[in-house]
């Protein structure tokens, strides 16, 4: 058994607006990102199912066409392989879960989130 602390956890700056912490399992990967107001996260797919929950503020998504706020408390799915982006409307903080783990960010191939 791994213990995780989040306070313990390095801290990866992707950009002036958007950071994140990252635990990888065998299966799944647990991401808490930190946006700042105006952040965007531009459209993008990836194989991995994914659920993202909104820790602290809110985010606007637009998931396979369809848009959403996303509160405080609220969580939403986001099916492999459909196109979905994110713009902070407020500093926020979210909790995403990827599965099966994101085998692009531990190679470093996630160039859509750095700028």
């Amino acid at each position: 058994m791994q213990v995780q602390r989040w306070k313990e956890t390095e801290v990866e700056t992707l950009s002036p607006t958007v950071s994140r912490q990252v635990i990888h399992g065998e299966k799944i990967t647990m991401a808490r990102l930190v946006l700042k107001k105006g952040a965007s996260v531009p459209e993008h797919a990836h194989h991995n199912e994914q659920i993202s929950t909104m820790l602290e503020g809110s985010l606007f998504f637009r998931i396979g066409g369809k848009e959403l706020t996303l509160a405080e408390g609220e969580s939403v799915v986001i099916p492999a392989n459909v196109p979905h982006s994110a713009e902070a409307m407020e500093d926020c903080v979210a909790l995403d879960v990827f599965a099966p783990l994101r085998e692009d960010w531990i190679r470093g191939d996630d160039a859509y989130l750095r700028k």
